[in-house]
């Protein structure tokens, strides 16, 4: 049964890596599976409640209490990332991880930063957001990626451990589950293979110790273990409040406070320079677009024609461009707001997408060669020709889907983004 929990656990563990990389991708995208990613969960129920999002969000907090940090190694792709390539580094001994205290800080003030209303912070260092970039070829991805498996050759999961804010808050909560990893003190001949096959650091084999809160429940350990010492079950929840641990927890609740500050301010500030940015229906406008974005890249995978890009210099977050792909939105798609895990591009019925104004055409009369075709492409009936022979454009009709600029031979016809989204 020991190795059995390990191989179950590696089993699902892989099934999920499969299923992220192919959505991501946009080969395959499973019954909105990586709605359940927890940062993007927890946006979704903060910005645009839902009793979906709610019920998803108290699922994966229910989960680790009732089992522990099991999310991180099942649900996580950048945690089975590092797993299977500290497997493929071969077999090394791992030592034991101090549990550092600089991680409340970094939880503290990303979160905050989130819900004070922006996730400007958090996309930098989100595993989920983290994955998907590298996996969709962004330098940012790549880099920071590639930096962190650098660290696994050298200590193993430490990003997990001590880095990453998504397993600090599910460590803290971990600490409280019901099921937890311990040593049977009487049969543990303190041999150490325990130790040297967690990937955590989590283990103190001389003093017959397991740190729940940094335990990522691989359960490695148990399925090592010569004598069955190491055991996964329930026990007793004990409040052990170590002065120095307990200096940087209420730290962190003065740096959540910094935290909030900042994600307001970003909120109202982060895109007041924008101009004439095109966005996705659903991202209402650019300043909520840049503060909600995590830029996981999932929907310009998914995006049908191919006009959706990366955040870049022009703006920090998913875009349109025209100039890109088949060049114009595709009129009978909402794949975007169906794929979108943070709620940054708002959940629409494909008859509110049509009917969501992203953007306004408009021909220029002294270019134009009144060839019509943008009239018979035109899904709106939008254009028509005016008293005076001209082709022109029903502002009323118009949601600026950009296919009439697509097929315009003469290039007459100019596609502008609108400050805020509207239902026409």
């Amino acid at each position: 049964m020991r190795c059995n929990l390990y191989k179950i656990r590696l089993f699902l563990a892989i099934i999920v890596l499969i299923l992220s990389v192919t959505a991501v991708l946009g080969i395959f995208y499973p019954v909105k599976f990586l709605d359940i990613e927890f940062t993007a969960l927890l946006q979704r129920t903060i910005i645009n409640y839902s009793s979906a999002a709610v019920v998803l969000f108290v699922l994966v907090l229910l989960l680790t209490v009732l089992f522990g940090r099991i999310y991180c190694s099942v649900l996580c792709p950048f945690g089975i990332l590092q797993e299977i390539f500290a497997f493929l580094r071969g077999k090394r001994k791992n030592t034991k991880h101090r549990n550092y205290g600089f991680k409340y800080l970094i939880a503290a003030v990303v979160f905050g930063c989130m819900i004070g209303g922006s996730a400007l912070l958090i996309r930098y260092i989100d595993p989920y957001t983290i994955f998907a970039n590298a996996i969709s070829v962004s330098i940012f991805g790549i880099i920071f990626t590639a930096v962190v498996l650098i660290l696994v050759l050298l200590k193993n999961r430490f990003f997990c451990t001590n880095v990453c804010p998504v397993g600090t808050i599910l460590g803290l909560i971990s600490k409280l589950s019901v099921n937890k990893i311990n040593m049977d003190k009487d049969a543990c001949v303190s041999c150490g293979m325990c130790a040297n096959s967690c990937p955590s650091g989590c283990i103190d084999y001389n003093e017959k110790t397991v740190d729940n809160e940094m335990c990522v429940k691989c359960f490695k350990c148990i399925s090592v273990c010569p004598k069955n010492a190491m055991k996964y079950g329930k026990q007793k929840i004990e409040f052990n409040f170590k002065r120095r641990r307990l200096i940087w927890e209420l730290g962190a609740l003065a740096v959540l406070a910094a935290g909030y500050s900042a994600g307001v301010n970003f909120t109202k500030n982060i895109a007041k320079k924008v101009k004439d940015i095109i966005l996705p229906a659903g991202a209402v406008n650019a300043n909520r677009m840049a503060n909600k974005c995590l830029n996981c890249n999932l929907c310009i995978n998914n995006c049908t024609n191919k006009i959706l890009v990366k955040a870049d210099d022009k703006f920090n977050a998913v875009h349109i461009d025209y100039k890109k792909g088949l060049g114009y939105c595709e009129y009978n798609c909402n794949k975007c707001s169906e794929v979108c895990p943070s709620g940054a591009i708002k959940k629409q019925s494909l008859e509110q997408k049509q009917n969501t104004r992203i953007a306004m055409a408009v021909v220029n009369e002294y270019e134009c060669i009144e060839c019509k075709m943008c009239m018979e492409v035109c899904p709106k009936n939008a254009i028509y020709v005016s008293d005076n022979g001209k082709t022109k454009v029903d502002g009323s009709k118009c949601i600026g889907c950009g296919r009439c600029a697509a097929v315009c031979p003469s290039f007459a016809i100019k596609i502008y983004g609108v400050k805020e989204q509207t239902v026409i």
